[in-house]
């Protein structure tokens, strides 16, 4: 049993669990108080990095706040107050992909020490958990970085198909200032859902409620741990589940599963910070400092100990910005060289643009942004119809030469490029989804919102979308109208292949996707289209064997030079009911003091 189980507690500020008398009546009453000593333990956790390792930009080629950076200037400052002995330093996940920084050694340059596990290894990280994205980069790159990894690497729902076991350690015993703490990793399991099975193969993704249930009585009995931590790369809204996957179950395993006294969380990008009372009755204090290691999650825990037992008394819980400190000399001296190194990289031109392609215009209509993802997507695979997102919220390609640092805005992700079998109505009913996800249904009605917000109210302070931007989903090879009157689910009238064909519900195109969306994710083939997840594998004619973004680089450097031009093969009607909704939405994304905060 845990050194906060049963304990008599009270809220007093936010994120504070104080022990209602600093003297426990039960269970300590024969302990002589004059052999105690009062010991601090502060835990700090960063996730959702994506590659951002140092205080600039690389995608943008600028300066940029956030970064390992300057959470290093932060840890320093904390071991320099309390002690090595008494910091715990977590990472939780969605290191290796986001900037070219991890791309580099990720893919390009492989012999190297790879610069995020020397990063890890500098800071004196104790324990990692992977995330989704670290699994999207593949065997070799996340199994090398596994076995040089500079701590243990948790997993405790990573299964190993051959052998029923754990794929990596489930949880791992910190000892600090005389405490015994347990740190449980899991990942979420919806990975199945997103990545093709190459990438994982070999592994399962189990449920992390049920792990996590038969995890802790285990430990419990093999350790006795003073403190037991979760490290949880998943979110916490567990209601946008899928009938398969729990994808955010971080809460949920707080509140269910008793013996966890902190729970730090990732995955979802969203900052959480709050006081769950679970099942049994005990508080757990649950954070997410979210993404770009722009804030840490920090715990402090204060106890009474003679080295034997322990006595609780305070358990103290903050989101830290970090975003504000200045970088750590040392740290920055340390990568230098690595540092150059992606610097040149992201630097190299390989082609020119005769203008600006820029994601704002995809919300509102066809965009020559998302004209040339189509055109290269139907360029590399030869399909009838390409289906593609702006998978940036707010990025731009500027005019000039295009360097490699473009290709990252182009294209955020490592997904390969599937051609898929689909049949016309599949297609329709995807698209439905896909707009059903992206705009209301208007009226004309003044003050009306073309594009689905989080708010009733927008503004531009306040400008979450309901539904993230890289579900948008348009389509290219097919001339089409989105008419926004209509209820969702009758909105799309395709009147015909782009090339002059005629539009068959019945016929059976080949269709350019991403493997993202062509392994479920999204939803937009399994519940848009109507594809059981089990067939999807079935419906795919042909796979790039290297991501997307490879074969875009090297189309890039065949043709020389990009124009951006627009195919107006698809439009949102009625035009005099969408202007003026469109042109208001717009004002709220994108005016100078709009947050950008978008996922």
């Amino acid at each position: 049993m845990n050194i906060f189980t049963n304990r008599l507690l009270s809220l007093t500020i936010p994120l504070t669990l104080m022990s209602a008398n600093p003297i426990p009546a039960k269970a300590d009453t024969d302990q002589n108080t004059d052999t105690m000593r009062r010991e601090t333990i502060r835990i700090i956790e960063t996730t959702d990095v994506h590659g951002n390792l140092f205080p600039h930009n690389f995608i943008t080629r600028e300066a940029w706040g956030g970064s390992l950076a300057r959470v290093a200037t932060y840890v320093d400052s904390v071991r320099a107050k309390v002690g090595d002995d008494h910091v715990i330093l977590l990472d939780n996940g969605d290191l290796l992909q986001g900037q070219p920084t991890v791309y580099y050694y990720n893919f390009i340059d492989t012999l190297s020490p790879h610069v995020a596990t020397e990063a890890l290894r500098y800071m004196r990280y104790d324990a990692l958990t992977p995330g989704n994205h670290d699994i999207e980069t593949g065997h070799n790159v996340y199994d090398r970085f596994f076995a040089s990894a500079p701590a243990p690497v948790l997993g405790a729902n990573i299964i190993d198909t051959s052998t029923g076991q754990p794929y990596l350690l489930p949880y791992t015993i910190l000892e600090r200032a005389g405490l015994k703490v347990a740190v449980v990793g899991m990942i979420t399991p919806a990975i199945p859902a997103w990545l093709p099975e190459n990438i994982w193969s070999g592994l399962r993704f189990d449920d992390m409620t049920a792990t996590a249930s038969a995890l802790i009585p285990e430990i419990r009995s093999k350790h006795n741990p003073d403190i037991v931590v979760g490290l949880f790369h998943s979110g916490h809204d567990d209601s946008k589940s899928t009938d398969r996957w729990i994808e955010n179950a971080s809460a949920k395993v707080a509140r269910e599963v008793d013996g966890f006294d902190v729970v730090f969380m990732g995955h979802d990008h969203r900052r959480y910070d709050s006081i769950l009372l679970n099942d049994a009755g005990s508080k757990v204090i649950v954070l997410n400092p979210a993404n770009n290691a722009n804030a840490v999650a920090d715990v402090t825990i204060e106890v009474l100990t003679d080295g034997i037992t322990a006595r609780p008394l305070s358990v103290n819980g903050t989101i830290a910005d970090v975003s504000h400190l200045a970088p750590s000399k040392d740290y920055m001296a340390r990568f230098a060289e690595e540092f150059d190194t992606i610097s040149r990289f992201t630097s190299e031109e390989i082609g020119v643009s005769d203008g600006e392609f820029t994601t704002r215009d995809a919300f509102f209509g066809p965009s020559a942004f998302m004209t040339l993802l189509h055109r290269l997507q139907l360029d590399i695979t030869g399909a009838d119809i390409s289906l593609a997102a702006p998978l940036s919220f707010d990025a731009s390609i500027a005019a000039g030469p295009v360097r490699m640092s473009d290709m990252f805005t182009l294209y955020k992700y490592e997904n390969m490029l599937y051609t898929m079998a689909m049949t016309g109505e599949e297609l329709k009913n995807y698209l439905e989804m896909a707009y059903d996800l992206w705009i209301n249904t208007l009226n004309g009605t003044p003050g009306e919102h073309l594009l689905k917000f989080a708010s009733s109210d927008p503004t531009p302070a306040d400008n979450y979308l309901a539904n993230p931007s890289y579900n948008f989903d348009s389509a290219a090879g097919i001339n089409y109208t989105v008419d926004v009157t209509r209820p969702a689910g009758n909105r799309v009238t395709i009147t015909r292949l782009s090339d002059g064909r005629p539009f068959d519900p019945q016929a059976t195109y080949s269709v350019a996707v991403n493997s993202y969306r062509g392994n479920g994710g999204g939803e937009l083939m399994t519940r848009g289209a109507g594809i059981n997840h089990d067939m999807l594998t079935s419906r795919i004619l042909n796979s790039t064997d290297k991501d997307l973004r490879y074969y875009l680089i090297e189309r890039l450097r065949t043709i020389g030079h990009i124009t951006p031009v627009t195919d107006n093969n698809w439009s949102f009607i009625p035009a005099d009911i969408v202007a003026p909704a469109a042109k208001t939405d717009r004002t709220i994304l994108f005016s100078p003091e709009s947050s950008k905060n978008q996922k």
